[in-house]
């Protein structure tokens, strides 16, 4: 499987999920905030392991994460991305995963727009930070 960036500039990050059982009418995909983001993390950094988990999950399930409410919704999302659903999934105590599923004709497609530390998550989401 192929990351993708997400909104008419397709380009695959490495492989990271070769070789794995999936689910063919599910496709993994990234926006080109999230690709940048990712495509900096050191090979062996934790938290590429768990992205890769996560991504994994999504293609098995892609509502494993929890869905946020509508009226939680980050105005910058819904004008960007023009969502009509939104996820989060948590890795770890420190990082947040927000994405997106778009149905399309022959399968879903979980599009990450973004992996935020939980101080920026909380922010933008309007939750106060202990």
């Amino acid at each position: 499987m192929s990351i993708w960036l997400f909104h008419n500039t397709y380009k695959p990050l490495p492989d990271i999920l070769s070789g794995l059982p999936m689910k063919s009418n599910i496709v993994v995909s990234g926006s080109e905030d999230f690709v940048k983001f990712y495509s900096h993390l050191p090979r062996t950094s934790p938290l590429k392991e768990q992205l890769n988990n996560a991504m994994n999950l999504l293609k098995k399930n892609p509502s494993t994460g929890n869905r946020i409410r509508t009226k939680m919704w980050p105005t910058k999302y819904i004008k960007k991305y023009n969502i009509n659903n939104l996820y989060r999934y948590s890795l770890g105590s420190d990082w947040r995963m927000i994405y997106t599923i778009l149905g399309q004709r022959d399968r879903l497609n979980c599009v990450i727009l973004e992996v935020l530390n939980h101080r920026i998550y909380d922010n933008l989401f309007g939750y106060k930070t202990s």
